[in-house]
């Protein structure tokens, strides 16, 4: 491992020392603009759950029907497990994400107690209508004015022009990155890649870093495997990639916004305007792109990665990725897999070398 990739990777596990300049926002889910966090000064900290925690607590306001890794961010947030958080930001990505808002909201109130973030939602829809771009123009107003309102800067005008141009600097260092597991054969893991676009740094470091990782990547060893391409649900912790790449794969693509999603759409120019575009048009997700959508972006990286078998990874209370399935497998030429109803940071590894046709 290189000086960078494992400075990177203290940085996603935690170890490393944590940002204390600026306000600290911790936030859920995709759509959440965090250009506008940095321009209003406030380090934006994105929370994930802990699949080896007792999810109780937050099954508890939650319920069982919810996604666990939305239940076990709630259990963190009870439990101060995230450290000092100044507020807490959800976007209405998917449905579990916008009870744990509603049930944050709610036990702020009726619970002062708990001592919680005071929670904001930013309700960012994806319709392909004019109606609902100027909808989320407003809505991304709204949270520029809120920020400005909770640090006393503004989150608009010259530093929002910094903030975007700093954020896609580090989208274009992520896809330059993402290559290096693209390669054939590839030179990160899944897992590396996981920890090299997820290291809970403020942008200008992280920059700085992948900066020095790519300085780096002649260093990189080959990771040989057989390649896989990983759909469905989000991975926001290692586990599924580490038991899936323990197996002898290697992952080198995968469509949820904790990977290859974080970076493939640039914002440019064009201030609150521009933003509002961006995060309309974010994805394409299991939760809220059509099945065709889905199918024609499987297809797509599949063949840039240059992969040998589709894994279609859908976790218990996540049903949107096995409705994709069929189509997904029909647009490949390679052979698929469905785990479907798979635990929460687990995978069924016996069900995926049964359906492999190539697994040893």
């Amino acid at each position: 491992m290189t000086p960078a990739l494992a400075a990177l990777e203290d940085a996603y596990t935690g170890q490393g020392p944590r940002p204390s300049r600026g306000p600290v926002i911790g936030y859920v889910g995709a759509d959440v603009p965090v250009e506008l966090v940095t321009a209003a000064g406030a380090h934006a900290v994105r929370l994930t759950g802990d699949p080896a925690l007792d999810p109780a607590p937050g099954t508890l306001y939650l319920g069982t029907g919810v996604d666990q890794m939305a239940r076990s961010i709630l259990t963190r947030l009870l439990a101060g497990a995230y450290g000092h958080l100044d507020r807490v930001v959800v976007a209405h990505d998917r449905e579990a994400s916008l009870r744990l808002f509603y049930a944050l909201r709610e036990l702020r109130r009726v619970s002062p107690q708990l001592d919680l973030p005071e929670t904001y939602l930013v309700d960012i829809l994806h319709l392909p209508h004019r109606t609902t771009a100027r909808y989320n123009r407003r809505r991304i107003g709204e949270f520029a004015g809120r920020l400005a309102a909770w640090t006393g800067r503004p989150a608009g005008g010259e530093g929002l022009g910094r903030a975007v141009a700093a954020h896609d600097r580090r989208r274009r260092l992520l896809a330059e990155v993402a290559e290096l597991r693209r390669a054939v054969p590839a030179r990160l893991t899944g897992r590396q890649f996981l920890a090299a676009a997820n290291a809970g740094l403020p942008v200008d470091e992280h920059i700085t870093m992948l900066e020095r990782l790519l300085a780096e990547a002649p260093g990189l060893p080959a990771q040989p495997g057989r390649r896989v391409l990983l759909s469905g649900s989000e991975h926001d912790t290692p586990h599924v990639y580490e038991a899936i790449e323990a197996q002898g794969y290697v992952i080198v693509g995968e469509d949820h916004s904790f990977g290859d999603l974080a970076f493939e759409r640039q914002v440019g120019e064009g201030g609150l305007d521009a933003l509002a575009e961006h995060y309309h048009h974010n994805g394409p997700a299991a939760p809220r792109a059509t099945v065709a959508e889905r199918a024609a972006h499987t297809a797509m990286a599949a063949a840039r990665c240059h992969a040998e078998l589709l894994v279609s990874y859908a976790r218990a209370g996540d049903d949107a990725p096995a409705w994709d399935f069929p189509a997904q497998r029909a647009a490949l030429e390679i052979p698929a897999v469905l785990l479907d109803r798979q635990e929460y940071g687990r995978v069924d590894l016996a069900a995926l070398r049964k359906e492999d046709p190539c697994a040893a």
